[in-house]
C-alpha cells in the first residue's frame, strides 16, 4: 500500500463509528498521515448492535491509538434543530425519502468542525464512499464552516477496493471485527434507517426480510392495526394519544407504535446528488407517520393556494438538503415561509396504522378553514348554490372561447 505523505496535517478529526471501515480509517491515518487522530462518536439514535455501546465504542478507539475520543449525545439538537423542520416541510425527497440520513450529516459535520478548533486539527475525515452524497454534505458543510480544514477521504484514497480487503487488513493491524460477514451497508438515527449493498444493489430483485430490522413485515402485522392521535403546535408534534411529551421520546413512541404495524418500509430509485441512480431502501415509521399527519393538518388550515405554493416550496427545500446544501442561504429563506405557514398548524391528527399504511383518518384544528354549515349537504346550510351559475359563467369562460376557436380553425 502506497504512502501519503502528511504535509502540514499534524492532527485528524475522524467521525468514527466504530465499525469496520473508520476502525482500519483510524489505523489508516495514523500510518500515512503519521499524525494524531481524534475520534468523535455522535449518539443520534442508532441503534449499536454489535458495536456494544458508546462506552465499547470508546474503549475501541483508546486501543487503536487515539489522542483523545469524544462521545457526544447529539438526539435533542438532532430532533429540534433537524427533525422538526424536516416535518414542517413535509420534507419528502423525491415524494419517498424523508431525509432522514441527509439531515443528520449537516449536524455531525458541524461538531467535527467544533471539536477541530478545540483541539487545534488541520483536518476532519470521514467514512463516506466517493459515489454516495453524504461526502456532498460533510465536505460542503464544512468547507463553509472553516474554509481551511482538509476533508479526508479514505475511502477514495486507500488501496483498499472490497470489504475483504478491509478484513484483512485490519487483521494483519489488530483491529477487532466484529462481522466480518456483514451484507449490509446500514446508517441510522432517531428518524430513519437505510440500507443498501449485497442484492439490493440489483432494482429487478425484491428486497430480502433480512434488509429490515426495525419494522414488522406487513403481512404479519396486527389484522385490526392501531389508530394514533398525533397533536401539533405550531408545525411541531407535541403529543402522542393525548399525552404531552418532548420531541425526541414522541418520535421513539411513534416508531414504536408505527413499527410494530408495518409501517415505514420505503423502496425506490432515487437520483443521487452526484448524477448516479440508486436503489435505495429505508425503513422510517416515525418519519412516514409524522409527515403524514401534518401535512394533512396543513392542508386543513391553509387555503389552496398556499397549499399549492408551499407544495413548491417544501420540494425546493427537500432537494437543498438532500444534496448537501443545508448552509446554503435559500435553506433559511424558505424555511422564514414554512415557519410563517406552520404558525396555524395547531390542532390534531388521528392516522390510521394498519399493514403498513399510514392513513390519516380524523382531524381538527381552531384555525380550520372547513365550515360545517358551508360544506353540509343537508337542511341549514349557509351556502348559496344559486351564486354557482354566476361563477361558472365566469370561470370558464376564456377555455370555452379557446375551445370554440381551435375546434372551427380544424373546419
Amino acid at each position: 500500500m502506497s504512502t501519503k505523505k502528511g504535509g502540514d496535517i499534524k492532527k485528524i478529526v475522524l467521525m468514527y463509528s466504530g465499525g469496520l471501515d473508520t476502525s482500519c480509517m483510524l489505523k489508516w491515518l495514523q500510518d500515512n498521515y503519521k499524525a494524531k487522530v481524534i475520534s468523535f462518536t455522535a449518539n443520534i439514535g442508532q441503534e449499536l448492535g454489535e458495536k456494544g455501546s458508546f462506552k465499547a465504542i470508546e474503549d475501541k478507539a483508546y486501543k487503536l491509538g487515539v489522542e483523545k475520543h469524544y462521545t457526544v449525545d447529539l438526539q435533542e439538537e438532532f430532533a429540534k434543530g433537524y427533525v422538526i423542520p424536516t416535518i414542517k416541510a413535509n420534507g419528502l425527497y423525491q415524494g419517498v425519502y424523508p431525509l432522514s440520513t441527509a439531515i443528520g450529516r449537516p449536524l455531525l459535520t458541524i461538531h467535527a468542525i467544533k471539536i477541530a478548533e478545540k483541539e487545534g486539527a488541520d483536518a476532519i475525515a470521514h467514512g463516506c464512499t466517493g459515489k454516495g452524497n453524504d461526502q456532498v454534505r460533510i465536505t460542503v458543510t464544512a468547507k463553509a464552516l472553516r474554509p481551511d480544514i482538509k476533508v479526508l477521504q479514505p475511502l477514495v484514497s486507500w488501496e483498499m477496493k472490497s470489504r475483504a480487503e478491509e478484513v484483512e487488513y485490519a487483521k494483519k493491524n489488530g483491529i477487532p471485527v466484529a462481522n466480518a460477514n456483514k451484507k449490509y451497508s446500514t446508517d441510522e438515527n432517531l428518524f430513519g434507517r437505510s440500507c443498501e449493498c449485497d442484492v439490493l444493489e440489483h432494482p429487478e430483485e425484491i428486497p430480502p426480510e433480512d434488509a429490515c430490522a426495525w419494522t414488522v413485515n406487513p403481512a404479519k402485522a396486527p389484522e385490526a392495526g392501531e389508530i394514533i392521535k398525533i397533536g401539533f403546535e405550531k408545525g411541531v408534534p407535541v403529543s402522542v394519544n393525548d399525552k404531552a411529551m418532548e420531541i425526541v421520546s414522541l418520535i421513539g413512541e411513534v416508531h414504536k407504535i408505527a413499527a410494530r404495524n408495518g409501517v415505514g418500509r420505503l423502496e425506490h430509485m432515487e437520483d443521487r446528488t452526484v448524477g448516479l441512480k440508486s436503489r435505495e431502501t429505508y425503513e422510517c415509521p416515525a418519519a412516514v407517520t409524522l409527515i403524514a399527519a401534518h401535512k394533512e393538518l396543513e392542508k386543513y388550515v391553509c387555503t389552496k393556494h398556499e397549499n399549492s405554493f408551499k407544495t413548491s416550496i417544501d420540494q425546493r427545500w427537500g432537494e437543498l438538503v438532500y444534496e448537501g446544501l443545508w448552509v446554503d442561504p435559500l435553506r433559511e429563506d424558505l424555511e422564514a415561509f414554512i415557519n410563517e405557514v406552520n404558525s396555524r398548524v395547531t390542532g390534531w391528527v388521528k392516522v390510521s396504522l394498519i399493514k403498513g399504511n399510514a392513513r390519516v383518518v380524523a382531524r381538527d384544528s381552531p384555525f380550520a378553514l372547513y365550515s360545517y354549515k358551508l360544506a353540509t349537504y343537508e337542511l341549514g346550510s349557509t351556502f348559496d348554490q344559486k351564486a354557482s351559475e354566476g361563477f361558472m359563467e365566469l370561470h370558464g369562460l376564456q377555455s370555452r372561447m379557446a375551445y370554440q376557436l381551435k375546434k372551427n380553425l380544424k373546419k
